[in-house]
């Protein structure tokens, strides 16, 4: 792969519940200091495939990358990056930074607080070579407090509608790698995070010396405060 342009383009990766529109913010100020942008839209099918696919989208970008994960898409880019010496650098927004062996679902239960599995529903999906899969929702009048609780409500209630499920699966497959390990981390931590607690958020970034910022935001900060978001991804860019 070429690494003509030293400016990284930026790679989003969504997590469970939202979809690329929750970056919507955060790419008119990335845009509007010159970097190029790829929101990829994540399968949220299995944590293996899910990375798989990312991985293939990282493979079509020329030069360096600087890869960004919300939430479950942390999970996602701690193993599509793996390997891919043009990821500059990882970071994570309200995001799991899990270690080889580790799921979301075990990471969010290491430690109280998280009051997710209460407002979901859950729903079963064909699977391609038959048989069926759960799926989850956050229901949609609990959406806005649950996820996005510093959102403005019109647009919090557009996000429950939107919300893309996530398989059950995905949550509880095991992570196959930690490219953390080996590529500097960025987190932003969210203290108001009612998905994810903020201890588990604390625990995961210091484990990966992640060069760390903490807001007093909901889950859903990609959404809220786009431009602290971008003030992070920018100083990875740049290191």
């Amino acid at each position: 792969m070429s690494t003509a342009s030293a400016t990284p383009t930026i790679v989003l990766v969504h997590g469970a519940f939202a979809d690329s529109a929750s970056w919507n913010g955060v790419i008119e100020v990335l845009r509007a200091q010159g970097y190029s942008v790829l929101a990829a839209a994540n399968p949220l099918r299995g944590l293996d495939s899910d990375a798989a696919y990312i991985g293939s989208v990282l493979d079509d970008i020329d030069g360096p990358i600087v890869l960004v994960g919300h939430s479950y898409g942390g999970s996602v880019i701690s193993i599509a990056a793996a390997g891919k010496t043009d990821v500059t650098a990882l970071v994570y927004i309200a995001a799991f930074i899990p270690a080889e062996g580790e799921s979301a679902l075990e990471l969010t239960d290491k430690f109280p607080g998280s009051t997710l599995g209460p407002t979901t529903r859950s729903a079963q999906y064909p699977l391609p070579g038959g048989g069926t899969a759960t799926e989850l929702y956050i229901r949609q009048d609990e959406f806005p407090a649950q996820f996005a609780g510093d959102v403005p409500a019109p647009a919090a209630e557009l996000m429950a509608i939107t919300q893309r499920p996530v398989a059950l699966a995905a949550l509880q497959e095991p992570a196959a790698a930690a490219a953390w390990r080996t590529i500097p981390a960025f987190a932003m931590l969210t203290t108001g995070d009612k998905n994810i607690p903020i201890e588990a958020q604390r625990f995961m970034a210091e484990r990966a010396a992640a060069a760390t910022v903490e807001v007093a935001g909901s889950h859903a900060i990609s959404v809220s405060e786009p431009a602290a978001v971008a003030e992070l991804i920018i100083s990875a860019a740049k290191k």
